[in-house]
């Protein structure tokens, strides 16, 4: 899927940082799509619902 099809944002945590990732949802897949916010450009990452909720659990646990 093209990036300027995708719907990305920051997260409500980055406060304005300068160096964040953003993310999006893939519309009919399960899966995120997760790009550099300083560098859109370069394309972005599609992550499996499954992975991509796995890793926001340790992050949210502290686990990473």
């Amino acid at each position: 899927m093209h990036p300027t099809n995708l719907e990305f944002r920051k997260s409500s945590h980055s406060a304005g940082a300068s160096e964040c990732v953003e993310v999006a949802d893939i519309p009919g897949k399960p899966a995120a799509a997760v790009r550099d916010s300083q560098n859109p450009h370069l394309g972005h990452l599609v992550i499996p619902a499954r992975e991509w909720t796995a890793f926001l659990d340790a992050v949210r646990n502290n686990a990473l």
